[in-house]
């Protein structure tokens, strides 16, 4: 398969879509963990929460595979920076499914299965071990704030290439036909 020239529009549809995507989950997760059980979002904003997250990973396991069967622009830069962007790009991807993981174990500890938005549901497989909630808890806020740190730097790599060495890098995923 020829290496194309440019991410694909699904592609860039997608990655656009997953950083708004992750960016309000992130917002609304640091939003609701202070919620009252008397506060009208008490159990809307995890609905939300939860549902928006699983339609996530669907669409993540769907870019994945989209990528491999599609395949993706060669990495511009020097040695260094081609090594850190696919170290970065892999761990952007196990971020999102650490997230995912403990987000799960979390929501389904008690039994219930995640209803997502009156769709469909995931069926819970319950506590698996002890302080299953707590322990899942931690890992995806730890998880979370490192996705947005990582998410952070993979912008300003973007901007960096863009602007001081003025290669293709960030026209490659914002669509520019003239590459």
């Amino acid at each position: 398969m020829e290496q194309p020239s440019q991410y694909n529009a699904v592609l860039r549809a997608i990655h656009w879509l997953t950083a708004l995507v992750v960016i309000g989950l992130f917002a609304v997760g640091l939003w609701m963990v202070d919620l009252t059980y008397y506060s009208t979002w008490y159990k809307t904003a995890p609905y939300w929460h939860k549902s928006i997250g699983i339609l996530l990973l669907g669409l993540t396991v769907f870019r994945l595979v989209w990528r491999i069967i599609k395949g993706t622009p060669q990495i511009e830069g020097n040695r260094l920076e081609r090594a850190g962007a696919h170290a970065a790009h892999h761990l952007i991807y196990v971020l999102l499914f650490v997230i995912f993981a403990s987000g799960y174990l979390i929501s389904t500890s008690d039994g219930r299965a995640i209803e997502v938005f009156n769709w469909f549901e995931v069926p819970a497989l319950g506590e698996l071990f002890p302080n299953q909630s707590d322990i899942a808890g931690a890992i995806h806020y730890y998880a979370a704030f490192t996705l947005i740190g990582l998410a952070v730097l993979h912008a300003a790599a973007a901007l960096k290439h863009h602007y001081i060495n003025k290669d293709n890098t960030l026209r490659k995923m914002i669509g520019d036909k003239s590459l």
